[in-house]
């Protein structure tokens, strides 16, 4: 017979520990990044980490298991976007497809943001969302929602309210564009996670911009040994977002750009 699984932890001093390689490549990471982390940060990255790391076993969080890999690869590659966010002046923002919570959560944590929306449409992983932000002390500012960004745009509260929106590891720029350009107030940004050669994803994305009010492109390359592929792909939005937009998920697949 089998025996019931123990409950998931929702405090973080019920997890293990983490080991030393996560602090001294999270902190390699952090040097070349030029960032210098408060506690209350660092022990809400380290918080997040660990509920990740106990999570994953039943959730399929994240393929990576090991904490030093965690560090670099998710909360390093997540802290790259601090830069852009800041020059902007952001300190909302709307994370798309959030899964494990990266990049909005330690971006949440390091900005600071006065307001983070994590959206995860799957109910177990927007669950666990809640779960760390309750346990590290960031419910006041981080929420999770399980909701698709296209219902999100149809609402009056987020429609056209958000100074910036962020996507990593999830669909294409031009479909990122769509989703996120309803969600932004004019003058607001995408910041999306990408790797490569990006020609055809930005040549694809700048017909979505052109059809949802205009706006501009940058490709900003990441200059961090291990993240020499990646690019933050940043886009402005500088018009108004015609009713229509976002289309729903078929129509997308039907009618890509």
């Amino acid at each position: 017979m089998d025996r019931p699984r123990e409950p998931l932890p929702t405090r973080v001093e019920d997890t293990p520990p983490l080991p030393r390689a996560f602090a001294a490549t999270l902190e390699a990471g952090l040097d070349a990044l030029s960032l210098s982390l408060a506690p209350v940060p660092r022990a809400a990255i380290d918080g997040h980490a660990r509920l990740l790391l106990a999570w994953t076993t039943a959730i399929n969080l994240t393929a990576i298991r090991d904490p030093a890999a965690v560090a670099f690869e998710h909360v390093i590659d997540s802290l790259t976007g601090v830069a852009v966010l800041r020059e902007r002046g952001a300190d909302r923002l709307i994370d798309l497809g959030s899964g494990g919570g990266y990049p909005g959560f330690p971006i949440a944590a390091v900005l600071p943001a006065a307001r983070c929306l994590l959206l995860e449409p799957t109910a177990k992983k927007a669950a666990f969302l809640s779960v760390v932000a309750a346990a590290t002390g960031l419910a006041g500012t981080v929420e999770a929602a399980p909701v698709r960004a296209e219902a999100l745009a149809a609402d009056a509260r987020h429609r056209g309210r958000w100074p910036a929106v962020t996507a990593r590891a999830v669909g294409s720029l031009a479909d990122l564009v769509e989703l996120a350009f309803p969600l932004l107030v004019p003058g607001g940004c995408l910041v999306a996670w990408k790797r490569g050669e990006m020609g055809p994803e930005v040549a694809a994305a700048g017909r979505a911009i052109d059809a949802l009010g205009g706006g501009s492109v940058e490709v900003r390359p990441v200059e961090i040994p291990g993240l020499d592929d990646h690019r933050l792909i940043v886009v402005s939005s500088h018009g108004h977002v015609p009713a229509t937009y976002p289309r729903d998920p078929a129509t997308r697949k039907r009618r890509p750009w």
